[in-house]
């Protein structure tokens, strides 16, 4: 698939989640503030709570890039756990490293961060890791690799273009941007993370 092919992609998948996606997406929104297809404009009619719940999840599966069975095994790990099942999940999906070199602005969008790390970029306490579901632990830091940041891309990241496209930087984050830098410092909270989803939806959506 072509970056071309996937951004149209993630621009139709945000219209019709009615959560911008990417950078791209914003500006999309701006000029069709409604779903895709022929219907778009009609009024919604008034939706099931099933529909309502589907929707919620496909917005969480969609921010974190997630496959359905990935999302499930989140679910699954969360309801075991003491603390609130949505609020966990959300806790867990945002300590993949995936999630948190998009956070401190090495990447643009989520696909680009995954990208980065299967491409081997990414060193956590000094190693590479190349899985995107890696859970960074409160303590370990992330860095883009030496030789990579010499590229231009990470170039670009290092100056800070990614910044102006991206949510502020949570609080359990502590980021040198200039050096690609960024470590971990305590255990994200719900209402930090800059998700867009009502996350009791989703659990009434697998417990169903």
């Amino acid at each position: 698939m072509t970056s071309v092919t996937r951004s149209r992609r993630q621009v139709r998948l945000s219209r019709a989640l009615g959560i911008a996606l990417t950078p791209k997406a914003v500006k999309h929104f701006e000029k069709r503030p409604y779903p895709p297809g022929e219907h778009g404009r009609a009024r919604r009619r008034t939706e099931s709570d099933y529909a309502v719940r589907l929707r919620e999840k496909q917005r969480l599966r969609a921010q974190y890039a997630l496959r359905e069975k990935q999302l499930v095994k989140v679910y699954e790990n969360a309801r075991k756990t003491a603390g609130l099942t949505g609020e966990v999940m959300v806790e867990d999906l945002e300590t993949r490293l995936d999630a948190l070199v998009l956070r401190a602005g090495f990447a643009r969008t989520i696909l680009q961060a995954r990208q980065t790390v299967t491409h081997r970029h990414i060193l956590i306490d000094g190693k590479i890791v190349d899985r995107p579901s890696f859970r960074v632990k409160p303590g370990q830091t992330l860095q883009v690799k030496p030789k990579s940041q010499t590229t231009t891309p990470f170039q670009v990241a290092a100056a800070g273009a990614h910044r102006d496209v991206l949510p502020a930087v949570p609080g359990y984050l502590e980021v040198q941007l200039e050096k690609l830098q960024a470590t971990l410092t305590r255990r994200p909270k719900r209402a930090e993370v800059p998700v867009t989803c009502e996350v009791q939806l989703v659990v009434e959506f697998y417990a169903r």
